[in-house]
C-alpha cells in the first residue's frame, strides 16, 4: 500500500499542549524530565492546563484542592458505582470508568454550576450593585424557585470542613478574590432564608472550590475537571479494595458498613 503524503503546514491541526520528538518530551515547552522531581503533581497539573508555571502559592493552593476531595467514603454514587462494577470481577480500569461516568450535576458538577453563579453575581456588581446587593440577589433569584443555590448545603456535614480549610489557606496564601468574597457573601444571604429549608446550607467543598478556582483563572469547565483528577485515586482504592477484600457478585448497601481502618492519628511533625 502506497504511503499518503503528509498535508501540507497550512492543513494541519495544532496542539500547543506536549511537544514529542525522539529523545525529547516537552510539557507545555518544559522538558518533562526536567519536571519530574522538581514539580509536584498539583504544580504540574496547573502547567498543563493552565500553559504556564503557577507560582509557589498557587501551586500549594491547587494542591490543598485536589487533596480536598480525594475521597468521602463509600457512599457517593461514583464511588458506589465503581464498587458495583468491580464486584463483578471487571477490570480495574473498568470500575474507575464507571466511577468517572457517575459524576453528574448533583455530584462534581456543581462546581462548574457555582461557578456560573458566581460569576453572574459579579455581572451585578460591575453594573453597579454591592457585594452584599449583588449576592441578596443571585441568592434570592434562587430562593424565589426553592432551589438552594449551587456549592451549599451537604446532605452530612453542617459545617464542611474541607470549604473551611480551604477558604483558611486562600487568606493566608493571598488567594482570596472576589468570587471567594461574593461565595461568603452569599452564605449570609442565604442564612437570612434558612427558615425556607429544613437543613443547614453551609458552603460545600465544591462551592469553596468553584469559589478559589474562579479565582484563580480556571475556565468553568476545569472547574469540574479539578474534581475528577482529586477523585480518580479514591475510585482505584475503592474498587481495589472491593476486588480483594469482599466476596463478588454482592449486594453493595452503602449504609452496612463498618469502618474499621486506622483510628484517628496526626500528620508528622513538619508537614504544614
Amino acid at each position: 500500500m502506497a504511503k499518503t503524503a503528509s498535508p501540507p503546514a497550512s492543513e494541519r491541526w495544532q496542539s500547543a499542549l506536549t511537544e514529542i520528538s525522539p529523545n525529547k518530551i516537552l510539557v507545555r515547552g518544559y522538558p518533562l524530565d526536567e519536571m519530574m522531581g522538581r514539580l509536584g503533581f498539583a504544580e504540574a497539573v496547573y502547567l498543563l492546563l493552565m500553559g504556564e508555571l503557577p507560582t509557589p502559592a498557587i501551586g500549594r493552593m491547587l494542591n490543598a484542592i485536589l487533596v480536598a476531595t480525594i475521597d468521602h467514603g463509600v457512599s457517593p454514587p461514583s464511588t458506589l458505582a465503581a464498587r458495583n462494577v468491580a464486584t463483578s470481577g471487571a477490570p480495574l480500569k473498568d470500575c474507575v470508568a464507571a466511577g468517572i461516568l457517575a459524576f453528574g450535576p448533583h455530584h462534581g458538577g456543581d462546581i462548574e454550576s457555582c461557578m456560573r453563579f458566581l460569576d453572574a453575581g459579579l455581572s451585578k456588581m460591575r453594573s453597579g450593585a454591592t457585594l452584599q446587593q449583588a449576592a441578596a440577589m443571585i441568592v434570592d433569584a434562587c430562593v424565589a424557585h426553592q432551589q438552594v443555590p449551587p456549592g451549599f448545603g451537604h446532605r452530612l456535614h453542617t459545617r464542611d470542613p474541607r470549604a473551611a480549610r480551604l477558604f483558611q489557606m486562600a487568606l493566608e496564601l493571598e488567594l482570596e478574590g472576589e468570587h471567594v468574597r461574593l461565595i461568603r457573601a452569599c452564605e449570609r444571604a442565604l442564612d437570612a432564608h434558612k427558615d425556607k429549608f429544613d437543613r443547614a446550607l453551609p458552603v460545600n467543598v465544591d462551592g469553596a472550590i468553584a469559589a478559589i478556582s474562579a479565582d484563580l483563572g480556571f475556565a468553568y469547565e476545569l472547574g469540574n475537571a479539578i474534581f475528577l483528577i482529586s477523585r480518580l485515586p479514591g475510585l482505584i482504592a475503592h474498587a481495589h479494595e472491593e476486588r480483594t477484600r469482599q466476596a463478588a457478585m454482592r449486594q453493595i448497601d452503602p449504609t452496612d458498613h463498618d469502618y474499621d481502618g486506622a483510628r484517628q492519628r496526626r500528620l508528622p511533625e513538619g508537614r504544614k
